[in-house]
């Protein structure tokens, strides 16, 4: 710091500037983290005040913390929050801060008789086993569920009644009751915060943690290498220039997919119907030709299912060579068969229901 300042100040500075961060929205920006290392030193240099003037002790109660002291006990929780908040290059590392910051919050709350019956129950469970802390340990999505809104219900009943006593905070500064409830509002609020706080760090260190320990991948082997030049077999490397058919056919990968005990021995992806719904969201709402018209005509022609011929040209009656005698005594003989058939078949012989 560049200059003394007493605590109530620095405290004042450091939850305002707190606040403003909450509504930015450049967190991914250098001033954005140059500022909130700022808060977390200002917060860190009133932790170490509080340390300093010795404001709280395990051997005091509750009433014997002066009203405007009570406020000091939330420095823990505010520096854990900014800290679970803010992504480092060594993300881990913040959360073990984070952590350590909220078990000292939660401990001081516990010392003076602050919590709830509730969220004393909660901080055994935590106490007894910290790295697999959760709220709901039950895989029963309805208890699930029924915490989720339990705990919604709460917080929400909690940010109403600290909402109130801020808003009439000045007309409370002549109660000192008054204050030291609003004071212990919002200590409730933080303390049920915090461990759904807890519940998200306890979840994203078991994950950080698999990935830290998840195998290497292999590297690939120079070109000086000796097992790339002798082709050692238990090196992978081959001259063969095409890859097997098997392993075009299984996108690259080699082996069986699931092993003789059903086990699956590399990634697979499995499509349903949902799936093959998803793809063809953005896809026409008709189906699209796979052909032209003339191509359609054309395969119609080959299958047999086009008449040709037809139309007016049907009608027209090609013309008679009068030099070819065969095809005239034809026609002859055809015409001389059609006068014989209509002399044996007069128009209307053959109408015979409505005859008397």
């Amino acid at each position: 710091m560049e200059q003394p300042q007493n605590l109530r100040t620095l405290f004042t500075e450091a939850k305002a500037e707190k606040s403003a961060l909450e509504g930015r929205f450049d967190s991914n920006t250098d001033a954005y983290r140059s500022d909130v290392n700022a808060v977390i030193a200002k917060l860190e240099e009133c932790q170490r005040l509080v340390s300093l003037l010795s404001l709280f002790s395990s051997n005091e109660a509750l009433e014997d913390i002066s009203t405007g002291d009570l406020q000091y006990l939330t420095v823990e929780y505010l520096l854990a929050d900014l800290l679970q908040r803010t992504y480092t290059s060594d993300r881990e590392a913040s959360l073990r801060r984070a952590l350590s910051q909220y078990e000292k919050f939660l401990s001081r709350l516990e010392e003076y008789d602050i919590l709830s019956a509730s969220d004393k129950k909660l901080y055994e469970r935590y106490a007894a086993n910290p790295s697999t802390f959760s709220l709901t340990p039950t895989n029963d999505a309805a208890v699930r569920r029924e915490v989720k809104i339990t705990r919604f219900r709460e917080e929400k009943e909690l940010k109403q009644k600290l909402e109130y006593l801020s808003k009439n905070k000045d007309r409370l500064q002549s109660d000192e009751d008054d204050v030291r409830a609003l004071y212990l509002a919002e200590l409730a609020l933080y303390a049920h915060q915090t461990f759904q706080s807890l519940d998200l760090l306890s979840q994203e260190l078991s994950m950080l943690a698999t990935m830290r320990t998840a195998p290497p991948k292999p590297t690939e082997l120079s070109q000086d290498d000796p097992r790339r030049r002798n082709g050692d077999a238990e090196s992978g490397y081959s001259e063969r220039l095409d890859r097997p058919i098997a392993e075009l056919l299984r996108g690259g990968r080699l082996g069986p997919i699931l092993s003789k005990e059903g086990r699956p021995m590399q990634p697979f992806t499995l499509l349903d119907r949902r799936t093959q719904l998803q793809q063809g969201v953005f896809r026409s709402g008709h189906n699209l030709p796979t052909m032209t018209i003339d191509e359609y005509l054309e395969e119609e022609r080959r299958r047999g299912n086009i008449i040709e011929g037809g139309g007016e040209a049907s009608g027209i009656k090609p013309e008679v060579d009068e030099d070819d005698h065969d095809i005239a005594d034809g026609e002859t003989m055809k015409a001389r068969a059609w006068d014989e058939f209509k002399e044996a078949n007069p128009r209307g012989s053959g109408n015979t229901l409505n005859r008397g």
